[in-house]
């Protein structure tokens, strides 16, 4: 399976929204999510997203192969153990990230944001939602599965 995930704050930190969806190989959505999350920065927003994608996908089929994608060169980077995660915040997320599938069932790749369009527009449903201090509502979403 493929999980897309985003997530952005309108100031940082500031109202923050993540998104994530999952695919299969060929292409086809098979769920979408989206998390307002209030006041957050940017890289719980992007975590946060992570976290949702795999959760989502676990949900589809826990013994499943994942690979991530994400315009956060961050995540990626840390989540691959390229790079060292520093804060507090980021090491409690990418533990919470990594016990939800089996880390040898998960690759990380970075990709252009342009290549992020849907989880980048879930990510603003989401922000939109937490700025009118409402829930997500997946019927309203410009995405849709099947």
């Amino acid at each position: 399976m493929i999980v897309e995930a985003d997530g952005g704050s309108r100031g940082n930190p500031g109202i923050a929204g993540a998104g994530a969806l999952v695919r299969d190989r060929q292409g086809a959505l098979l769920a979408v999510k989206a998390v307002p999350l209030g006041k957050a920065s940017n890289n719980v927003a992007e975590y946060t997203g992570l976290i949702a994608g795999l959760e989502l996908a676990r949900q589809i089929d826990p013994g499943a192969s994942v690979e991530v994608r994400m315009d956060s060169k961050l995540v990626v980077e840390q989540m691959s153990g390229r790079w060292k995660i520093k804060h507090e915040d980021m090491k409690r997320l990418a533990q919470e990230a990594s016990q939800i599938l089996s880390p040898l069932q998960v690759t990380y790749t970075w990709i252009p944001r342009a290549e992020n369009a849907d989880a980048d527009r879930l990510s603003n449903e989401a922000m939109d939602a937490s700025a009118a201090g409402r829930q997500w509502d997946p019927a309203a979403s410009a995405l849709r599965v099947g």
